[in-house]
């Protein structure tokens, strides 16, 4: 074996070469590396295989696509060249060799950073192709679509994994609460639906009753949130009245309602977003509503254990007196850091609060330090707001922009306080195009990836860090 070949009644090592033949096109690697795919791989059996290197072993396989995946297995990527194949010819060929589990962590995207991502693709069901709402997995990057009362499964792939037909018409709120099960609310039938989307059935349906209250009937679900071990959802009934249930997870059976209102103000409307935040234990909510005299709403702070309200503020009616009347348009909390950020209808500023050290005016506005990169305002746009891995997305109508840490030039006062105006820059993260696509509906972070909805628009936009940009369809 001086040549280092594996030759038939020689001992094998580690970096001993082995020749095989694949389509008829011969490849030449070491055994560690075709032993890298794992003990169950169909490479590591044939490597413990006695070879005479003169009479490589055939595999009647693709070629091409072998090249990719032995690519991988030296270096944990994929090539270049694997964009002459479908990601569905690469999982068969990776299947086959037994080196799925190698083949789908090198297709993951790098980790998320909003400072140079990229759309690069867009997701649309076969049919409904409009999403009404959509959820991410937990870390994996895959993907739930709601689409009328259909729900579309993508994995950590992009990979369409199934559809099932729910009882519903039209899904409004969805929450992935298992690893296969979601929980889902319209906004035209009543009750919280439980589904089990692998197996395509449903498992259960919770609603808000009260016999004591005849005006409790036939309550629609506006939000939904989830905690290790139970569900929250945000009920509202025909005449106003809402509350948020807390639904144990396991059963799912009613253990208590929080923060019962009778919805006749601004300020007692449903929360249309809700998230637990699991270093405090939490319940984040908040309401926003425009008319002709602009934006108005609230954000509230529950005890999950208690169900008491900790903090709470209106808009307009609290803050800083030269900020009354440019109440926000979104707000949302980032769990990771505990902190809440708002985006003002008509600056367009986005204000930051520290969860821990909240008061009457607790917002710091974020101050971009380069000039021309400043938001002019000018009147009131459609604006959201998502948080997520420390990093606070921001879409203006079409444009979305990112804001992200900067962790020097900080006094040891803000570091302590964790807050300050200069303590976050600003960058745009899309391209024109982008702005011609439609209003930005709503974000959700899953994974390494950021997917966004656009009014009126069909389909889900993934968008991750990439040196690559465009739109690939999948279907």
């Amino acid at each position: 074996m001086e040549d280092g070949y594996l030759y038939f009644g020689a001992g094998p090592r580690p970096h001993d070469r082995i020749k095989l033949n694949v389509g008829g096109k011969l490849f030449e690697t070491t055994l560690s590396t075709i032993r890298s795919g794992g003990p169950d791989s169909l490479l590591h059996a044939l490597s413990a295989r006695p070879i005479d290197d003169s009479n490589p072993v055939f595999i009647d396989r693709d070629p091409e696509i072998f090249s990719v995946l032995l690519s991988v297995l030296r270096t944990n990527r994929l090539p270049s060249t694997a964009r002459r194949f479908s990601k569905q010819e690469l999982i068969d060929e990776a299947l086959y060799y037994g080196i799925e589990s190698r083949l789908k962590a090198a297709m993951l995207p790098p980790p998320l950073s909003g400072i140079d991502a990229s759309m690069v693709a867009t997701i649309r069901p076969a049919s409904d192709g409009l999403p009404s709402a959509f959820t991410a997995g937990a870390g994996d990057g895959s993907l739930w679509i709601a689409h009328g009362g259909q729900i579309s499964e993508y994995d950590s792939n992009l990979a369409h994994a199934g559809t099932i037909r729910t009882h519903i018409d039209n899904i409004t709120s969805i929450r992935r609460v298992w690893p296969d099960v979601a929980a889902v609310g319209s906004d035209a039938a009543a009750g919280l639906h439980i589904y089990d989307i692998s197996g395509g059935r449903h498992v259960a349906s919770t609603h808000w009753t009260d016999p004591s209250d005849p005006r409790i009937y036939k309550a629609l679900v506006s939000a939904i949130a989830d905690s290790p071990n139970s569900v929250y959802a945000s009920f509202s009934c025909r005449h106003k009245e809402n509350c948020i249930l807390v639904i144990d997870k396991s059963t799912f059976q009613v253990v208590s309602e929080i923060g019962r209102q009778l919805g006749s103000s601004m300020k007692t409307m449903v929360p249309g977003k809700l998230t637990y935040m699991p270093s405090s234990g939490l319940i984040f909510g908040s309401a926003v509503t425009s008319g002709a005299f602009g934006y108005s709403g609230y954000i509230r702070l529950w005890d999950s254990r208690s169900g008491e309200v900790v903090w709470e503020t209106t808009e307009p009616g609290s803050g800083r007196s030269s900020r009354f009347g440019d109440s926000f348009a979104d707000v949302d909390v980032d769990v990771d850091d505990s902190t809440m950020f708002k985006v003002c209808s008509k600056s367009g500023d986005v204000g930051m609060a520290d969860l821990r050290k909240l008061g009457e005016d607790p917002w710091v506005y974020l101050r971009d330090n380069n000039p021309s990169m400043g938001h002019t305002g000018g009147g009131e746009s459609n604006s959201v707001i998502h948080c997520y891995r420390k990093q606070v997305f921001v879409g203006r109508d079409g444009g979305l922009e990112v804001w992200s840490q900067v962790e020097e030039k900080e006094t040891g006062e803000e570091r302590e306080n964790r807050v300050c105006e200069g303590s976050y820059r600003r960058n745009y993260v899309d391209k024109l195009d982008n702005l011609e696509r439609g209003t930005v509906m709503r974000m959700e972070g899953g994974g390494d990836r950021l997917f966004i909805s656009r009014e009126n628009v069909e389909g889900i936009e993934v968008w991750e860090s990439s040196n690559f940009s465009g739109s690939v369809s999948v279907l």
